[in-house]
């Protein structure tokens, strides 16, 4: 590669990092903004002065318990990661290992859930949520949606990636289908499994609208929710709007790059075979 070539492509990769850092740089340095600076035209930059003025009004404010709601979607968001993880995984499986009648509709038919709009469940989710009394609790927004067709579709390819020469070897060992499942495929899985995990804390940790249906008691809603409650007392205050969105932020940027060789891995993979 000549000097000229690596030059443009290292230009256009810090070109597109700008392009995609500069909203959040934007988010952050406006949330330390005093609300006078915050409404300056043309805006400035650098915060003059530098306040904590939106996290003050957030943090202290009972009315609005933004650590609270943190709490409960970092609850709701990691229970429901986990529960993706053990149901897809197992589904993923059977449907790439096991053999039995049926299996290919099976699939298909787990498959094509991914095409119903989410929008069109609500109602008869509600209902049965009602029904089942997990209406204004954590339960509601964990447990529904933990049947993750993603998840079995993902897993699934990512299974079918593995040799099955590994398995023929366990089962001359004398493991059964359960040993092969958790000591053998699993282990192999990580990327996979981290990839999906994040992937469902994120889609957890970012719902909006079912958590606005389902919780009712301001102390139980989640923090996405929540920030629409404190969007519309502080319309115009943006100090406090951004100062919401950095602590929404926060640990989805943390996770991301923490898992993030996990998630190339595990994109670059699933995708080899099925």
């Amino acid at each position: 590669m000549t000097t000229l070539r690596r030059f443009t492509r290292y230009a256009v990769l810090v070109l597109l990092a700008l392009v995609f850092l500069t909203p959040l740089l934007w988010m952050a340095i406006t949330s330390v903004k005093t609300y006078g600076d915050a409404q300056k035209i043309p805006p400035s930059f650098v915060p003059q002065p530098f306040s904590t003025y939106g996290y003050e009004q957030i943090l202290g404010n009972t009315s609005n318990p933004v650590l609270r709601w943190f709490v409960n979607s970092m609850l709701a968001a990691t229970l429901h990661a986990l529960l993706v993880l053990v149901t897809a995984s197992m589904a993923a499986y059977a449907l790439a290992r096991l053999r039995f009648r049926g299996r290919a509709v099976s699939f298909a038919l787990i498959v094509g859930t991914l095409f119903i709009p989410p929008t069109s469940l609500i109602i008869p989710n509600f209902v049965i949520a009602d029904r089942l009394g997990w209406l204004d609790t954590l339960t509601v927004v964990i447990v529904p949606g933990a049947a993750s067709a993603f998840g079995v579709f993902f897993l699934r390819q990512f299974f079918l990636s593995i040799p099955a020469e590994l398995e023929e070897a366990a089962v001359l060992d004398g493991a059964n289908h359960w040993q092969i499942f958790t000591q053998v495929l699993l282990p192999l899985s990580k990327p996979a499994l981290a990839t999906l995990a994040v992937l469902s804390f994120l889609t957890n940790w970012n719902d909006f609208l079912w958590p606005i249906y389902v919780l009712f008691s301001p102390e139980r809603l989640t923090l996405p929710a929540g920030l629409g409650l404190l969007q519309g007392a502080y319309v115009s205050d943006y100090p406090v709007i951004m100062a919401g969105a950095v602590l929404a932020s926060v640990p989805v940027l943390i996770l991301f790059v923490a898992a993030q060789r996990h998630i190339i891995q595990g994109v670059s993979r699933s995708g080899l075979k099925g």
